[in-house]
């Protein structure tokens, strides 16, 4: 059985004690939409406070602490600070590529059948411009790498590809990815909502053209701030599709008008930006960063193992691969489906509701997504229940 302890040394403790209010319930919900740690719930306080009172005398003092937060982003992917731009979705983030590359006619992507629409409908109105958008089908929700492969061809300028999927919970291997795209001259474009932030990642290792994700899943962000990264490499071959006074090099000179852009990604900001989300996101970034990918990553797979376990033992039917050595790499996330044999899982989710369990219906199924944080309890109160209702 997986080993899931409670009784943790810092920084897990801490992490426990950041998320203290959700303790009132148990969260298993962060492929949706996850609470905030107390010090980013203050920071929003706070900042409105000082909007009240004295409007936007500190301005200057919040795009510091902006920038702090650009850094933190910066570091937790392995980029550096002028690679990143912030953005107010993933959506943004995607966009910025599939609106800026130089598409030709006859042009083609490559993509899975199973994404989520973020990672689909920018692609499919590139239509109009003669670009074809492959959609490689998910037999049992894992991916086939030598079918997502096979669909390209010479005309293949980009793969866009979720880290993890919504539908699914299967995580791909990036390694795999990037070099068998780097061996083909093909654009690699990663959807990292669902993966950042509960497992570690380095685009200085594994090489990743761009990525995008918002700030309000596994990064314990609010919602409306996100940031995306932008490989050095590719600034100047993305076009800017949200030009504004913030998109160039002096933006606060704004009576001398030279549209010359920024030398980083901040160029495609365009205007300004969710203030507040950003402070907000910077301290829970800070939270995570100091907590460690790595020990969360264990934390997150220890614990859904087990939960799956335990969910098995119950009744459930886990739908999720978790077979750690699929297809030569272990794809587990802390994502995972399952399925309650003649019972209604709208009904089951709204008496877990009901009982502060938290989690999601998504493709006819139960979804639960917990973090580094989540308790043995947590399962507990879960399991419980499944075996009453």
């Amino acid at each position: 059985m997986p080993t899931v302890t409670n009784d943790t040394s810092c920084p897990l403790e801490d992490f426990r004690e950041q998320m203290s209010r959700s303790s009132q319930m148990a969260y298993f919900d962060h492929a949706a939409l996850s609470p905030l740690p107390l010090a980013s719930a203050e920071r929003i306080c706070d900042f409105a406070l000082q909007s009240a009172e004295v409007g936007n005398i500190n301005w200057l003092d919040w795009l510091l602490e902006a920038e702090e937060c650009r850094a933190t982003a910066a570091a937790m992917i392995g980029a550096s600070t002028d690679e990143i731009t912030f953005t107010p979705s993933t959506t943004f983030g995607i966009n910025i590529v599939a609106e800026g590359l130089d598409w030709r006619d006859g042009d083609n992507l490559v993509t899975l059948a199973d994404e989520f629409p973020t990672n689909l409908y920018p692609w499919l109105h590139l239509e109009s411009r003669g670009v074809e958008t492959r959609l490689v089908p998910v037999e049992g929700g894992a991916v086939d790498y030598d079918a997502l492969f096979a669909a390209c061809d010479s005309r293949t300028r980009l793969m866009s590809l979720s880290w993890v999927g919504y539908q699914s919970g299967y995580r791909i291997d990036l390694a795999r990815v990037s070099e068998l795209c780097q061996s083909r001259g093909i654009l690699f474009n990663l959807d990292a909502i669902q993966g950042l932030g509960a497992f570690p990642i380095d685009v200085s290792q594994t090489h990743i053209d761009f990525l995008a994700t918002g700030g309000q899943k596994w990064l314990l962000g609010p919602e409306g701030i996100g940031f995306a990264y932008v490989r050095r490499e590719h600034l100047d071959k993305l076009d800017p599709i949200n030009v504004g006074w913030n998109s160039v090099a002096k933006p606060f000179d704004y009576t001398n008008i030279d549209l010359t852009f920024k030398p980083s990604a901040a160029r495609f900001a365009g205007g300004g930006w969710n203030m507040c989300g950003t402070l907000a996101l910077g301290q829970s970034l800070k939270l995570l960063h100091a907590v460690g990918a790595e020990t969360i990553a264990k934390q997150v797979l220890d614990y859904t193992d087990l939960a799956c376990e335990r969910l098995a033992s119950a009744g459930a039917v886990i739908t999720t691969n978790r077979d750690p050595q699929h297809r030569g790499g272990d794809h587990r996330s802390g994502i995972v489906f399952f399925e309650l044999p003649g019972r209604d899982p709208v009904e089951v989710r709204k008496e877990c509701i009901r009982r502060n369990i938290v989690l999601s219906c998504r493709a006819g199924k139960l979804r639960i997504s917990p973090h580094g944080y989540n308790t043995v309890e947590d399962l507990d109160r879960l399991i419980e229940l499944i075996r009453e209702v």
